[in-house]
């Protein structure tokens, strides 16, 4: 006789359960036997990575090229410096940095930052060597329309550009407080002076915000004017050159107190010649790329000092191009509130074109080799110039009456007489 199963199921339930017990014991011996595996081909692949990593410590210890590989015998210091990531950082790494030093783009996102001659601000001018400088200086000190004009002294390039209300300088260039920072200072120079000379004039209580302005221009036509200056017996012995907390040691391209006479040929053929890509020198972070004693090789240190003038051009508030001198002056006044008296001029005809003219392909192609970087550098400039101008323009109603009419202003008449070439351009005094 059979027997029946229970009504309730209990010993199919058991046999279930049974069934159960034995599938999870046959799993986890499986997955036993799988996280054996596992173990085992992580175990391999652990010791592949290590003989790789080894591997590769070996190489970049004894065979990776020395301006390659951080395991190399440079010097500490610039390995530091070429660790930052130059070529990534914001526009205003390095001026921001710098007490009070205001940029384009604290300018024109708010309108708390305006220049205020009132208040403490300062205009910091740049002067590269033959980009018109001295015009655009002359400019400044003469023929701006202010509440309290410039007061120019007669037999002397010096005027005192004081706020309204105080003897205190708004202006720091050379026809206001001189060549306080050295001759033709560059960007290394002046961002580490002119606050403390400030201060020596006017104490350390005053808390100034800075404006930094410059010119650029065609490098072939600067490079060529500069090299007619030298040859008419011009130099910039005054210059000091300073970087990293010394002077530099530039070593003379001529034996005797000038370089008059000079021939193209021997202008360019000079490897201690400033005059070669001298714009993005001097806008540069020279601290970057070790001064002028840098172990970089030349290729490492175009590239940074090109980057580093780049930045610090972007960030200024204004900058203008000596071919555009109309665009150059409605931007100047519509970024700071200020008018000019006077039109600025466009001179074309300079002794640089006319040196232009007479050189040959090949002298004119070891003139742009020279001047690689400044050519890059100008390119950029242009492009940025004229993307600031048309943002102006656009939000400026009155634009074609405004552009038209510039320098006319019924409350002034000046005339300011310039030659671009003239032999007082760019002396070498340092009053």
């Amino acid at each position: 006789m059979s027997k029946r199963a229970p009504p309730d199921g209990t010993t199919s339930a058991a046999e279930s359960d049974l069934s159960l017990l034995l599938l999870e014991d046959t799993s986890a011996a499986t997955m036993t036997d799988s996280r054996t595996t596992r173990r085992s081909r992580l175990r391999g692949i652990v010791g592949i990575c290590l003989l790789l990593a080894l591997a590769g410590m070996l190489y970049l210890g004894y065979f990776c090229p020395d301006h390659v590989c951080a395991l190399s015998s440079r010097d500490p210091k610039e390995t530091t410096r070429l660790s930052e990531p130059l070529l990534s950082v914001h526009p205003a790494f390095k001026l921001q940095s710098i007490q009070g030093s205001l940029g384009y783009d604290d300018i024109f996102l708010n309108d708390t930052f305006q220049f205020d001659i009132n208040a403490h601000d300062v205009m910091v001018f740049l002067h590269i060597q033959k980009t018109g400088g001295t015009l655009f200086g002359k400019h400044l000190v003469r023929d701006l329309d202010l509440q309290r004009p410039c007061s120019c002294q007669r037999r002397r390039k010096r005027c005192f550009c004081f706020r309204p209300n105080r003897n205190e300088n708004w202006l720091f260039s050379r026809y206001s407080t001189g060549w306080k920072c050295g001759l033709h200072a560059d960007w290394t120079e002046l961002t580490s002076c002119v606050d403390s000379e400030l201060n020596k004039i006017e104490g350390d209580n005053v808390k100034r915000r800075y404006f930094y302005i410059t010119i650029i221009r065609h490098p072939v036509a600067r490079y060529l004017s500069e090299f007619r200056h030298v040859q008419r017996g011009a130099t910039w012995k005054g210059a000091r050159h300073w970087c990293g907390g010394a002077q530099a040691n530039i070593p003379q391209c001529y034996p005797g107190p000038n370089w008059k006479g000079v021939t193209l040929e021997q202008f360019m053929a000079c490897p201690h010649n400033l005059a070669s890509n001298r714009q993005t020198r001097m806008l540069a972070d020279l601290s970057l790329v070790g001064c002028y004693n840098s172990s970089l090789s030349s290729i490492e240190r175009d590239r940074l000092m090109l980057a580093s003038a780049k930045r610090n051009l972007k960030y200024m508030p204004f900058f203008m191009l000596t071919e555009y001198q109309k665009v150059g002056q409605y931007s100047f006044e519509e970024t700071f509130g200020m008018r000019f008296a006077v039109a600025f001029e466009q001179h074309n005809a300079t002794l640089s074109a006319a040196t232009m003219a007479t050189l040959t392909p090949e002298q004119l192609d070891a003139v742009r080799r020279l001047n690689k970087l400044d050519l890059e550098l100008y390119e950029f400039a242009t492009n940025l110039a004229f993307q600031r101008f048309r943002h102006l323009r656009d939000r400026d109603p009155y634009f074609v009456q405004r552009f038209q009419h510039l320098g006319e202003l019924p409350s002034r008449q000046s005339v300011t007489e310039f030659n671009w070439d003239s032999v007082i351009e760019d002396t070498t005094d340092i009053d």
